[in-house]
């Protein structure tokens, strides 16, 4: 099936699950919905290979795994490392995730960077490197400040990513000033492409002195009428592009789920090979 279409992360989304379902046990619920998840939990963390191990045991061998580069590598902490550093950072991050590797159900690497991540030669520069230190694993990137995409750097950015076989990590997100990316409907990896639904709450994007910045930043429920828009442009990059992920991440109400199963709908897509649904014995 070449458009997965799932979420980001497994463990807030009640209406896929019964009550009392403990959380070790949701991913293995989750695999009974949908075909690809992301794992959010290796943006904080890098993972011990026996959790990976574990995700695979609760999953069919068709699913696949987004998993998120960690913090470090993607410069959200703030820190200045030399080169030496950061390779044998993603040494042990690449070690972490070979469970998955080995298997062949890795989707794709996500480096989703921060909003100061702007372009500057350094920063292309620091690309370059992952690249090269990851030249075997399907990376996608997303980038979280406009100036990649401004009018001088259009061309270029997209260029460079062709180039360097980026997979796109095309972005629906509200339009909130220099920390979000316009939508930018352009594969650019030969096989994949990956696109992630943020909402459009332009209201709680930025921080703006909000305590509740981060809970309410993706509450946001599409409407059938957007969803029907990207209906239109995910047939269109399917024509471009082999193989088309679509993450939905408007979960701070619990919106995510729902809008990932009304788009399976619209593209009419049914997945015949996920775990088996588990039903209440009274709901038949």
């Amino acid at each position: 099936m070449p458009i997965h279409i799932g979420l980001t992360g497994w463990g807030d989304h009640p209406s896929l699950y019964a009550d009392r379902t403990r959380s070790e046990e949701k991913l293995s619920a989750y695999a009974s919905h949908f075909p690809v998840v992301e794992v959010d939990t290796a943006f904080y963390a890098i993972q011990p290979p026996s959790r990976y191990e574990k995700w695979l045991k609760d999953t069919p061998e068709s699913f696949s795994f987004v998993i998120k580069a960690f913090q470090q590598l993607t410069g959200h902490d703030c820190e200045t490392r030399s080169v030496q550093e950061a390779k044998d950072l993603i040494k042990r991050y690449e070690e972490s995730i070979q469970p998955v590797w080995e298997k062949r159900q890795i989707n794709a690497l996500l480096f989703q960077f921060p909003p100061w991540f702007d372009v500057r030669k350094e920063h292309i520069r620091k690309l370059r490197y992952i690249r090269e230190w990851l030249e075997d694993y399907p990376l996608a990137l997303e980038f979280r400040n406009r100036t990649w995409f401004e009018k001088d750097y259009y061309q270029q950015t997209l260029s460079f990513m062709k180039d360097q076989q980026w997979i796109h990590s095309i972005c629906d997100e509200p339009q909130a000033g220099e920390g979000s990316v316009p939508r930018v409907l352009v594969p650019t990896h030969p096989e994949k492409t990956l696109v992630r639904f943020h909402g459009r709450n332009v209201h709680g994007w930025n921080k703006n002195g909000r305590k509740d910045w981060r809970q309410v930043r993706f509450l946001y429920r599409y409407n059938e009428e957007e969803l029907k828009e990207w209906k239109e442009q995910v047939i269109k990059l399917e024509e471009k592009t082999p193989e088309v992920t679509l993450l939905f991440n408007n979960n701070s109400g619990g919106d995510a789920a729902e809008n990932a199963k009304e788009m399976q709908e619209l593209l009419n897509i049914k997945y015949d090979d996920l775990n088996p649904r588990q039903m209440d014995m009274f709901n038949f």
